[in-house]
């Protein structure tokens, strides 16, 4: 049995000396740049296909030796081909550039892979449309509507799949993989300030609708959404901006490690900074200001390893004039764009710092281990009530916090030939810590103290691990399983009664299932199905109720990605969606508020056609049908949930010009649960165009073309006028931007 196990061994050994492997990396052939998704094709007796990574490379393993034919293909650049060689135990590598190109959605390829879902949709978008704001940034998400509501320097309002998501309870943001959304926020659970990001810094957009990626945790039902800066900076850029209302923007953005290597950049360093100021178009002037800076280096230590660090510092300062209440314009007490407590504003800050390494460890895999830290501040005050509560000096709060989040992510990602079929692995541990030394709500006149409603420290923290695997059953037929735990830890003290003072923990795990099927050359099908949660407040969770402190989302999709007449791209995507209750800390009036269970049926459709070789269309429609599961019918609808969304738009990119045309349209939908309250919709326009003459890059931005009068955030509340004896529940609203025109000049160099 001793000798038949060591000729096995022997045998075995044999083998795996005898196979082969093939690693590259693809590059744009102008800057050397790594193009990441790029789409690469195996074919042999062995067929197979792969993606690029961030740093655009690719492997196919465990190879027998003979001729292959390998086949590039990415949106954008030219395709590429190569032939080679390979012989026994034979390592090839090789670096493929492929030339810039017009956009061309026939080289589009359809595969059994979950690329195509979303990526194809980012990449074509990304390549088109003019990203001058992180407001542009968020619109690159088909369905994902904002609304700002607070002199434009509070995180946007969202809204995706007939969710109000706040600002970010129900959406997962990140940044180079370091969270953005703020657990236990002095205003909002999971508030995701995007504003410390500078638009021109980022290199492209990841994200996914419900909750099916097993990498992604707290806050994922509705979706995620993944913003990754360049590594790279192609070109140095001087950027200056004037708009109406006063409105001035400079940016900065310098390489530091010019002179690349010619085949291979080894090593890359930048540096950006904005500044930005506008009055805005308020009666009241806004002032807002923000500061932006931001620098990184990304480095080929060895062969198999890349270092990256970065460091940025936000801080921006505002004034407000809030939600008007709909009586007061028509009774004449102020006008549309007017104030009832021109003391609101605000201010906040942010600085981070994120290292990352990435190693190749040979048949271990490729691990990654990150490390982030953020300093953030927040102050805030806001005036929704006006005289309800205190008829004598107002209701006006104040907002606070200051917190440190710290934390790190690890994984190990492999690819194994298992009876000749691919099996793609990644698995990963992560922590985040919040510290929040001070935390409040605030009772205050014109900004001056008067009482505090809640004061305290909190601390959460969250130990999380996931694993995925995907099996390529065929060329047609993918499947991919996930399974996530989180743990989290919830700690209050209050400064102001020790008897609220409190701690607890809970864990959760979430199963995640992805079936991908390449019907035809032009059709993929996929289903998904799985759980996520988004945690509650810190101050709701340490209570111990019959409510859970992560409520479960459980979600399905059923889609497909369709290429018709080689000209138009459609993803049709039908979905399902169950929110368990749960608890929701309510920061403008330090109250817990109960909310229950939740169902939410909808469609999303988006196309992509090209008119001509530079004309393109592209349009999202997003249906819902959100209720609530405990309340009788016709009682029972979510407020301020989207029912129906669309955007879309023209798009040009021909020799030096480029321009769009783009409308975005939010149907009205319900601001209570018996529908007797109506948030109104609106129909919005906007236009940009670009005209590069050698180094100089001129553009114009128009918002909303027509000038209409439209409501951008809009909410039911009770509130009281000075001159009132009794509250009123109406609506009261943010109106939209009037019609505003920008230019731009751009030097590159």
């Amino acid at each position: 049995m001793r000798i038949y196990l060591i000729v096995l061994q022997l045998l075995l050994c044999q083998v795996l000396l005898a196979q082969s492997s093939i690693q590259g990396k693809v590059v744009t052939a102008h800057t050397q740049i790594p193009i990441q998704n790029a789409y690469v094709q195996l074919s042999n007796a062995y067929n197979q296909i792969t993606y690029t990574d961030i740093e655009g490379r690719f492997e196919f393993k465990a190879l027998p030796a003979g001729t292959y034919y390998l086949l590039i293909h990415s949106l954008g650049f030219e395709s590429t081909k190569d032939t080679i060689e390979l012989n026994e135990a034979q390592k090839h590598y090789c670096i493929l550039s492929l030339q810039e190109t017009s956009v061309e959605i026939p080289a589009i390829i359809i595969a059994a892979r979950s690329e195509v879902a979303f990526t194809t949709i980012n990449s074509i978008d990304f390549k088109l449309r003019p990203v001058n704001t992180t407001q542009d940034l968020l619109r690159m998400v088909p369905g994902l509507f904002i609304a700002q509501h607070a002199g434009g320097g509070k995180a946007e309002q969202l809204f995706l799949r007939g969710f109000d998501v706040d600002h970010g309870t129900d959406v997962a943001v990140s940044v180079d993989d370091m969270p953005v959304n703020m657990v236990s926020h002095a205003h909002g659970q999971g508030y995701a300030d995007l504003h410390f990001v500078i638009p021109e810094t980022v290199d492209h957009i990841k994200f996914q609708k419900g909750c099916y990626d097993a990498a992604v945790g707290d806050f994922n039902t509705a979706g995620a959404v993944q913003f990754q800066t360049k590594n790279f900076l192609p070109e140095n850029k001087i950027k200056f901006e004037l708009g109406r209302f006063n409105t001035y923007r400079g940016l900065v953005m310098l390489n530091l490690i010019p002179d690349k290597d010619t085949t291979e950049a080894k090593h890359s360093a930048y540096i950006a900074s904005e500044a930005f100021y506008t009055k805005g178009f308020f009666e009241q002037p806004q002032h807002f200001n923000r500061f932006n800076v931001f620098g990184k280096y990304h480095g080929i230590i060895s062969k198999n390893t890349f270092f990256t660090a970065s460091i940025s510092s936000f801080s921006s300062r505002w004034d407000a004039s809030g939600q008007v209440p709909e009586r007061a314009i028509r009774n004449g007490s102020i006008t549309r764009f007017g104030s009832i407590d021109p003391s609101e504003g605000g201010n906040t800050s942010r600085s981070n710092a994120i290292l990352k390494l990435t190693t190749s460890a040979g048949k271990l895999g490729t691990i990654t281990n990150q490390f982030f830290l953020s300093q953030y501040s927040f102050d805030l005050f806001s005036n929704f009530t006006f005289y309800k509560d205190d008829t004598a000096r107002g209701d006006e709060i104040h907002q606070y916090e200051k917190r440190t989040v710290s934390g790190f992510n690890s994984s190990l990602a492999n690819d194994y030939i298992l009876s000749g079929k691919t099996v793609k692995t990644n698995i990963g541990l992560g922590y985040r810590g919040d510290r929040i030394n001070s935390i409040g709500l605030a009772h205050v006149e014109k900004r001056a103290f008067l009482n505090d409603v809640k004061k305290g420290s909190i601390e959460e923290h969250n130990l999380n691990g996931f694993a995925d695997a995907s099996l390529l059953l065929s060329a047609r037929i993918t499947l991919n399983a996930g399974l996530r735990y989180d743990y989290l830890f919830f700690a209050y003290k209050s400064m102001l009664d020790d008897t609220s003072s409190a701690r607890r923990g809970q864990g959760i795990l979430s199963p995640k299932m992805n079936i991908y099927y390449k019907l035809t050359p032009n059709i993929q099908l996929y289903t998904s199905g799985g759980y996520g949660f988004h945690s509650n407040d810190t101050r709701v969770s340490v209570y111990r109720t019959n409510q859970s402190s992560l409520p479960r989302a459980k979600s399905v999709d059923l889609g497909t990605n369709i290429k018709i007449a080689d000209k138009l791209f459609m993803n049709v995507a039908l979905w399902y969606m169950y929110l368990q209750s749960e608890y929701v800390y309510v920061g403008d009036d330090g109250l817990l508020e109960p909310s229950g269970s939740t169902r939410r049926v909808g469609i999303d459709m988006s196309f992509r056609y090209q008119l001509l070789k530079w004309l393109y269309a592209d349009m999202d429609i997003n249906l819902a049908k959100p209720r609530y599961t405990n309340l009788p019918e016709d009682q029972n609808y979510v407020p301020l949930a989207p029912t129906i969304t669309s955007t879309g738009g023209l798009a040009i990119k021909q020799n030096n010009w480029s321009a769009s045309l783009r409308y975005r349209y939010l149907g009205k939908r319900a601001a209570n649960e018996d529908y007797t309250i109506v948030a109104s919709g609106y129909f919005i326009m906007d236009a940009v165009v670009n005209y590069q003459w050698k180094s100089l890059l001129f553009g114009i931005t128009a918002e909303n073309l027509f000038d209409q009068k439209w409501k951008e955030a809009q909410f039911a509340t009770e509130s009281q006028l000075k001159s009132e004896t009794t509250p009123v529940t109406e609506i009261h609203f943010t109106p939209g931007t009037l019609f505003y025109l920008k230019g731009s000049i751009t030097f590159l160099f």
